[in-house]
């Protein structure tokens, strides 16, 4: 067993980089999530492993710097809350576009705007569709413990560097600020040169070897013809996470007649939502996304073909639901979707929950 600690998730996430071998972190404040980057900078992991930790003038200039570094082949990684994601988003999609890995977390707030601070899931649609320009896509993990916000981060690095791509944790204020027992992973040493030459040479900038080409980073092609081409690889990639990467937790779902769809601190509320709904003889059960891209399309398909109806339940004015209906049409197994969520920062409770699931389903 590893490291048992009482930690606030923001933190976790902090420890968490540290002991995965993170080579450097680049951010700027913004609440929820400010704790990040003020663990990291407590802890002065440069002491101990010789990561980088650095508060950039702004969103803008952090993500550009993760830019930079990752084209070194390094483990780097920013994190932000709402609206300074959409800072971000012009330096994402570069990133996206010349295949870097890095890791960017978002701890979304209410919006839209300044909003408030409280928590949302509202930026679901920016994560998972792309939020800047272009055809891309980002690896969207999402969390609904403190426990996974320290599991997800090693999670996040692996499948970023496998597929060459921005990952995002996609959380919200809520397990930012929430403490929980946690139990941290040991310590993995950061790269060696050697060892980064090895899985990164082919494509970083690490330096040219004799007899070697120059790798070039870069997201400009004015070449069409050639820039069609690098969009129709991504577009293969995308479809190579879509069929090895979903991730999904399905509670009560195998003698379930109607199921709820939700991640993050949603799902939390429908864990006891369905409990309720079972005392009241109402056989629901849980499916949860822990990828939202790759979106769990085949579970959900599988359920449509033998439940009367899904309930998306959403801190947003709903968004997750159109990726959920989708799912049941490529199915073929058409059942009504539904949807209920709370805005604002509002969490819905269990009990408001089970209320939709009645109105929606039962009464009528």
């Amino acid at each position: 067993m590893g490291e048992l600690r009482l930690m606030k998730g923001n933190e976790v996430l902090a420890e968490a980089a540290i002991r995965c071998g993170c080579d450097g972190y680049f951010g700027y404040p913004i609440t929820p999530q400010s704790e990040v980057m003020e663990t990291l900078m407590a802890r002065q992991p440069w002491e101990e492993t010789g990561m980088v930790v650095l508060q950039a003038e702004s969103e803008v200039a952090a993500i550009n710097m993760i830019y930079g570094a990752a084209a070194t082949g390094k483990k780097v990684m920013t994190s932000s809350s709402s609206p300074g994601i959409s800072l971000m988003s012009e330096g994402i999609s570069y990133i996206a576009g010349s295949e870097l890995p890095c890791l960017i977390i978002n701890v979304q707030r209410g919006g839209p705007g300044l909003g408030t601070i409280q928590p949302s899931q509202a930026d679901y649609f920016q994560a998972v569709k792309g939020g800047g320009h272009g055809d891309y896509k980002l690896i969207v993990l999402a969390p609904s413990s403190v426990q996974e916000m320290n599991d997800f981060v090693d999670l996040a690095f692996e499948l970023a560097f496998k597929y060459r791509n921005p990952a995002m944790i996609l959380t919200d204020g809520a397990i930012g600020q929430m403490m929980e027992k946690v139990e941290l992973a040991d310590f993995k040493p950061r790269w060696t040169n050697d060892e980064l030459i090895e899985k990164c040479g082919s494509w970083a900038t690490t330096g040219k070897p004799a007899g070697r080409k120059p790798n070039i980073i870069t997201s400009l092609e004015m070449d069409s013809a050639k820039m069609e081409a690098n969009n129709k690889r991504f577009q293969e990639k995308y479809r190579k996470m879509e069929e090895e990467e979903p991730r999904y937790e399905a509670l009560m779902c195998d003698d379930a007649e109607y199921v709820i769809v939700a991640f993050g601190t949603s799902s939390r509320v429908c864990q006891k939502a369905i409990e309720l709904a079972r005392a009241k003889g109402v056989k629901v059960g849980l499916l949860r996304p822990i990828t939202l891209y790759p979106f769990p399309k085949k579970a959900i398909a599988e359920l449509s073909c033998r439940i009367k109806g899904f309930l998306s339940v959403e801190m947003s004015a709903g968004q997750m639901i159109e990726d959920i209906k989708l799912s049941v049409f490529e199915g073929g197994c058409i059942v009504p979707v539904k949807f209920f969520g709370r805005l604002g920062g509002i969490i819905p409770s269990p009990g408001e929950v089970v209320k939709a699931l009645e109105e929606n389903f039962l009464k009528g």
